[in-house]
């Protein structure tokens, strides 16, 4: 990333974090900021969350090892990593109108994970997200293994849990991710 990428990034990043107080509640940008330090990869991929409209803000603070944990914070599900099924296997058991990927894949190829179901629910306690469209979150081995996986939304204010099969995508549904530094 060249210096002025990474300044444009991190501006950014502080505007957001300064916005949205009540994300990290008694937080500094500045213990955000040492904990970036000169992580490339962490930056590489906090760019494209933001590339794909991911809006990624800090929403907590690992006690143990001080690692700070960045979520997709947009109001809904990032316009830019929609239209996906939720993993390879799914992907490749569509015959026809395939989508460009799987959510799976596209999250490990931005070095971020999935959120999980408890993360979604973590993540709607810092607001409304996902009013319109739904986000695949990470699915248990033993659901998947029969075809399925898990999408999440708000609706009528609150959090829902559905299933489909891996192998279906929609406009409306695309995924959120985190990222720990």
């Amino acid at each position: 990333m060249k210096p002025h990428e990474r300044e444009k990034l991190l501006r950014s990043l502080q505007t957001r974090f300064e916005k949205y107080p009540h994300r990290h509640k008694g937080q500094v940008w500045e213990k955000v900021l040492i904990r970036l330090g000169s992580n490339s990869a962490a930056l590489a991929s906090l760019e494209k969350m933001e590339a794909t409209g991911g809006e990624p803000d800090v929403i907590g603070f690992e006690k143990g090892t001080g690692e700070v944990i960045f979520c997709d914070c947009s109001a809904e599900s990032p316009s830019g990593r929609r239209s996906l099924c939720y993993d390879r296997e799914g992907l490749n058991s569509r015959k026809e109108n395939r989508p460009e990927g799987s959510a799976v894949e596209a999250a490990a190829s931005m070095g971020i994970e999935l959120l999980t179901e408890d993360h979604y629910r973590t993540l709607q306690q810092l607001g409304e997200f996902d009013t319109k469209t739904s986000s695949w979150v990470a699915t248990p081995k033993e659901i998947r293994s029969l075809g399925g996986a898990l999408f999440c939304d708000r609706r009528y204010g609150k959090v829902f849990v559905y299933h489909n099969g891996a192998q279906s995508y929609y406009a409306a549904r695309g995924f959120r991710g985190l990222l720990r530094v």
